[in-house]
């Protein structure tokens, strides 16, 4: 990668998690404070937090497609300062209503589709898979601190707090993007990247890429309904005051990045992806149950935490490279973009179906329909193929008539280790699938001297 390809990712992925930073910092504390707020009940509570899932899974898309014609900065800009309005909002509100308000407007600065898009604008196509993966990484980070973060500011200055932190995030976000992200030559549609809504179609009724679809919306619902009941069981059960909360999840995180790691060399290294998903399903499940147990004491509710983040990070890192190696190569882009918005989908039901548990049958309610879910899944997933060990590759190949793009494509497909190619003229670009280990690069080098 070049310095400016470096820079592009770095920025846009410190963008990205600084948006992503403002919406999980609420997770780790908000029924612990919400009861403060007028008009609340456990329901609306739930909602609250996975408000912004809707909005998100409604607007991603459109944004994104906006992008190409508005362009990438000014949605992206537009999509900070809704996430700055929401936190305003949010932080300003005396009832629960008003920061159920808040939550969806910053769920309504939907940037990912549009950040995906500017960073494919900036990184030549043989680069763009590292600058996805520095965005990636960024989000899960993220994550991260705002489990050890959202305590730690919440008991500091309050859940008020905490939402003008989340806008001054965003403010600094905005700063990056326009100080420090380069401005990109020309932008033009990358369909590695982006959504054709014409493909939406074909990839809702592909059946092994609706089972990731439905899995990544269970494994955010559970992750969400968790955090409904989870910060209560830490105070009520384990005794613990919100104040400390941050050093449970601190140890927790890094006990289960340690147990998550063989787990994932095995699935990608090994090539044993399907007993590790289908394991790390199970997993997830038991430690729902594990939490169900927890009246015996914080050691069993701690257990259970560690099994349960150790499960759910070996799944959030498995389901978006099941879809790359099971996606056609040139719906790539269209393929994410309904999982994302799957994701989404999945936080905004977690929330409302948590806090709908929490009113009628309290935390142990919650971890039952969060085992439920994960039972549910376990049993979709188990008619799962194995995927073929392909990764996405790319290549320019310059301007090509419809004839001479056929000719490279059965050219590209008798070259060794590559598996598929489509050749899209408009683009320009080839889209391959390759076996990394058995790919003649030197073959394909001397083919597309384009890229």
């Amino acid at each position: 990668m070049t310095a400016g390809e470096r820079r592009a990712a770095l920025g846009l992925g410190i963008v990205y998690a600084a948006r992503m930073l403002g919406l999980f910092m609420i997770l780790p504390i908000f029924t612990l404070y919400a009861h403060d707020l007028a008009g609340y009940t456990p329901v609306l509570a739930g909602l609250a937090i996975g408000a912004y899932g809707l909005s998100q899974a409604l607007l991603q898309i459109p944004f994104g497609l906006l992008s190409d014609r508005l362009g990438r900065k000014r949605i992206i800009t537009a999509g900070l300062l809704l996430f700055v309005a929401g936190s305003v909002v949010a932080a300003t509100a005396d009832g629960i209503l008003g920061v159920i308000l808040g939550r969806a407007l910053q769920g309504a600065g939907a940037i990912a589709a549009a950040v995906m898009a500017l960073a494919a604008d900036l990184t030549r196509e043989e680069h763009r898979i590292k600058a996805m993966a520095i965005i990636g990484m960024s989000i899960g980070t993220a994550f991260t601190v705002s489990l050890i973060a959202g305590p730690i500011i919440g008991a500091w200055l309050g859940l008020s707090g905490v939402f003008w932190t989340t806008a001054v995030l965003a403010l600094v976000a905005l700063a990056i993007l326009h100080l420090y992200v380069p401005n990109p030559v020309a932008s033009r549609f990358h369909r590695d990247a982006e959504p054709v809504p014409a493909q939406i179609g074909a990839v809702l009724r592909d059946g092994q890429l609706l089972r990731l679809d439905v899995g990544i919306l269970v494994l955010h619902l559970v992750m969400t309904a968790t955090f409904v009941a989870l910060p209560l069981a830490l105070r009520d059960i384990g005794g613990l005051p919100g104040d400390r909360h941050w050093q449970v999840y601190l140890g927790v995180l890094a006990a289960s990045v340690v147990l998550m790691l063989p787990f994932v060399i095995l699935a990608e290294r090994h090539r044993r992806i399907k007993r590790v998903f289908l394991g790390a399903i199970l997993v997830l499940g038991l430690a729902q149950l594990g939490m169900l147990s927890a009246d015996r004491g914080l050691s069993y509710l701690v257990l259970a935490m560690v099994l349960y983040f150790a499960a759910f990070n070996v799944l959030e890192a498995s389901l978006p490279s099941l879809v790359s190696k099971v996606a056609p190569s040139q719906s790539k882009g269209t393929a994410l973009g309904v999982y994302s918005t799957s994701q989404f989908l999945g936080a905004f039901l977690g929330g409302t179906s948590g806090g709908w548990m929490l009113q009628h049958f309290g935390t142990h309610g919650v971890f039952m329909l969060c085992a439920g879910m994960a039972g549910v899944w376990l049993l979709f997933a188990l008619g799962m193929r194995n995927p073929r060990y392909l990764s996405n590759h790319m290549v320019s190949v310059g301007p090509l008539n419809d004839d001479e793009a056929s000719h490279l494509t059965a050219r590209l497909t008798a070259i060794t280790g590559v598996a598929e190619a489509v050749v899209i003229v408009e683009d320009g670009v080839a889209y391959l699938k390759v076996d990394r280990n058995a790919l003649d690069e030197e073959a394909l080098e001397q083919l597309t001297p384009a890229g």
